[in-house]
């Protein structure tokens, strides 16, 4: 009789059970409830793959304000699958930083980049198959995630065009419609205009969102990667979005040739 109550204890500890996880994710309108403002907690920013601390040669004045920090590879199976080529490209484009990096002249980051960088951003869900809006402190950019009627990108862009839907639980995003003009991080990784991003934003709780992004671009890569890392939530009570509004730290070093010589 005994060894006959083990499968109803578990089916009824199960049954019991089922509510509570459901409970602990917050939900709008049957959906996770994703609102909210999120950041990365890594140094994807600096280098998607793992990397030791380094000093900066042309920072030297400023000691270790400047420096590289560690990171691990946020990069599923640890390194980008490039082809010979553009691992060439990519060795020299990070040869070339700072000034090779869109960053330095407060270019939108594109995607997934948005989501790694050293800001917050703010996610606005209005309901299950209501568009989402997707707003950056880097840059004050924004993207729509366009929900009921996917959209065709007109023109290429730095931020491409989103598209997305429900998987059961999780936000999938197919993001394409890129100019290829933006990186994936200070190291010199970068994509083509080929690339099509996928990403996944899974509520592991109230506070922690997974992020996933797989990219596809053959002319780049010898097939699809992925990265994968959690997203935060500012629990503060006068948690805000603040504009980083960087253009005009960057005009000097953009237009500083085309000042006219000072009269004596």
């Amino acid at each position: 009789m005994k060894t006959g109550r083990l499968p109803i204890a578990v089916a009824l500890a199960i049954a019991f059970n089922a509510p509570l996880a459901l409970a602990a994710v917050p939900r709008l309108a049957g959906k996770p409830d994703l609102n909210g403002i999120w950041q990365a907690m890594n140094s994807a920013n600096w280098d998607l793959e793992a990397h030791s601390a380094q000093k900066l040669a042309s920072a030297w004045p400023f000691g270790a304000l400047f420096a590289i920090p560690a990171g691990k590879s946020v990069v599923v199976g640890g390194k980008i699958p490039y082809l010979p080529e553009a691992l060439k490209m990519r060795d020299s484009i990070r040869a070339g930083w700072p000034k090779s990096d869109p960053e330095t002249y407060c270019y939108l980051p594109g995607i997934p980049r948005a989501t790694y960088m050293p800001y917050p951003f703010q996610i606005v869900q209005a309901g299950a198959d209501e568009d989402i809006l997707m707003v950056y402190s880097y840059a004050t950019s924004n993207r729509t995630i366009y929900m009921r009627h996917h959209m065709t990108p007109p023109v290429d862009s730095w931020m491409g065009m989103s598209n997305g839907h429900w998987d059961g639980d999780t936000l999938v995003i197919e993001t394409t419609g890129f100019n290829g003009r933006a990186h994936l991080d200070r190291a010199g990784d970068f994509f083509g205009p080929q690339l099509k991003v996928v990403e996944r934003f899974t509520l592991k709780n109230e506070n922690v969102l997974m992020y996933e992004a797989t990219l596809t671009d053959p002319q780049t890569y010898s097939h699809p990667w992925t990265i994968r890392m959690p997203l935060y939530k500012h629990v503060e009570p006068n948690a805000e979005l603040l504009e980083y509004k960087c253009v005009p730290f960057a005009e000097e070093l953009l237009y500083k040739d085309l000042e006219l010589p000072k009269k004596h």
